[in-house]
């Protein structure tokens, strides 16, 4: 992993809570082996170390996040649930407490035509995680959460030739739509509409985090 991340900003003098923090209230999704959470400052050096690891950015950045890029990201998984009541999740192994995902709904606002109608959720998984069906588990689970919570349709995006990512999208009920260019970059767009009524298959709470912000 790059040493980069431990000279991230979580490390830098002068953080501490701030009377006007931002507190938002995330809903915290369990299921049999995880536990999906809002985010929190601790959390920086593994979200950077796991979106550094050119394993798990293979199909879904450019390059390996710098430390910078690791901490900007972070801040918009809290601003996403502080603006637009949904966002992202950490992801927790129950067994080991390990942080080993980020799940969630953005509205990125893509440079995509047509643009993209409704949510879109996006996973990544770290590698020692992978190929236990962690993926699809906590897919669901969003899902889930999100049928109850958010507009009838979302939508994903993804490369050609991931084909993990494609096969839980298909299981999850994601179908393809067909092929768009973003940043001269083929991606497969695909879309799924909400099952009403559906129940959790797990428990739901909510957590409230409260953001640190420098003096």
């Amino acid at each position: 992993m790059s040493s980069a991340v431990d000279e991230g900003p979580e490390h830098a003098p002068g953080l501490r809570i701030h009377p006007s923090a931002c507190v938002v209230d995330v809903p915290v999704v369990e299921t049999e082996r995880l536990t999906l959470r809002g985010h929190r400052l601790d959390d920086f050096r593994f979200l950077a170390a796991m979106w550094a690891d050119p394993e798990v950015t293979r199909f879904i950045a450019p390059a390996p996040a710098t430390a910078e890029e690791a901490w900007a990201r972070l801040l918009r998984y809290a601003g996403h649930w502080a603006m637009m009541g949904y966002g992202y999740w950490a992801v927790e192994e129950k067994a080991s407490g390990r942080y080993i995902a980020d799940i969630g709904f953005a509205d990125h606002r893509r440079a995509i035509v047509p643009v993209l109608d409704g949510p879109e959720i996006g996973w990544v998984l770290a590698a020692s995680a992978a190929g236990r069906g962690y993926a699809t588990e906590a897919v669901e689970a969003a899902l889930a959460w999100s049928d109850q919570n958010l507009a009838a349709r979302t939508n994903c995006i993804i490369a050609p030739d991931h084909a993990a990512s494609l096969n839980v999208a298909r299981k999850v009920g994601y179908r393809p739509e067909g092929t768009r260019l973003y940043h001269r970059a083929p991606l497969v767009v695909l879309a799924r509409t909400a099952i009403p009524g559906r129940a959790l298959q797990g428990t739901t709470s909510t957590s409230t985090v409260m953001w640190e912000v420098p003096l």
